[in-house]
């Protein structure tokens, strides 16, 4: 394995972070792909990116995932991949190209993040739902296009699995209008968007005699992006299989 690890989107805001943090890493770095061909990248195509590469690293959109998951099970390519809002589909696809080669798959891969989201299914064990409300808020910046986040969704899941219910059973987003009294066991999602906020998430397990909140705030993208190559890096010596940010810090 020689060819380096490639960056799908490479000129977007979060794509120049991840070509700069390869270089950072002394990692080979192969190329990325771009939409625009004049944009002077190495690959016009992420599909000719992937042939090129040992390593994709892939935040770009959800409606490209089940293409990447094809080229890069067809290529042996291994896959990093931080996109969020997939559908059943999309996770369907992205579970299959890991029967192939080696995928890290997190909603976010900030090693604060993926700390707190081990915090929030120990915390959801020890405070049962019956008596602790579990609340998630949310922002982001006003370009971002899903909600709630797949960091909320992390941790909704993580609570979720610490009481041993699915999140679908139980979820309550975007409250509005009369909703009537709150569910027991329900977990909560509030999504606000504005400014520029890179990400803040803040997890409340509410009790009538107090309040619990765990809350992580980003305000630098180059976390998420030094993460991704680490996880990278990790991956590139790994097996085929479905791997989480908690496996790539020991935690899995």
């Amino acid at each position: 394995m020689n060819k380096g690890i490639g960056v799908a989107g490479v000129t977007g805001r979060m794509g120049r972070l991840l070509a700069e943090e390869v270089v950072a890493a002394g990692a080979k770095f192969a190329g990325g792909s771009a939409r625009d061909p004049a944009s002077g990248v190495a690959f016009s195509s992420t599909e000719a990116l992937i042939a090129g590469a040992d390593l994709l690293i892939d935040f770009t959109h959800a409606a490209t995932v089940q293409q990447h998951a094809a080229w890069v099970q067809a290529a042996g390519c291994a896959w990093v991949l931080g996109t969020t809002g997939l559908s059943a589909a999309d996770e369907a696809a992205v579970a299959r190209a890991a029967q192939s080669v080696a995928v890290v798959y997190a909603p976010n891969f900030s090693p604060g993040v993926t700390l707190a989201i081990a915090l929030a299914e120990r915390m959801a064990a020890a405070l049962p739902a019956e008596g602790y409300d579990a609340e998630i808020v949310e922002m982001h910046h006003r370009q971002k296009v899903d909600a709630p986040s797949g960091t909320a969704i992390g941790l909704g899941r993580a609570v979720a699995k610490g009481r041993g219910v699915r999140l679908e059973d139980v979820i309550e987003s975007g409250r509005d209008g009369h909703t009537g009294a709150r569910k027991t066991g329900a977990i909560g999602f509030a999504a606000l968007r504005g400014g520029q906020v890179v990400g803040e998430h803040t997890l409340i397990f509410a009790a009538g005699t107090e309040h619990i909140t765990l809350t992580h705030r980003a305000f630098d993208r180059r976390a998420f992006a030094a993460g991704a190559v680490r996880a990278a890096l990790w991956a590139m010596a790994r097996p085929p299989g479905l791997y989480s940010m908690m496996d790539v810090l020991g935690m899995g």
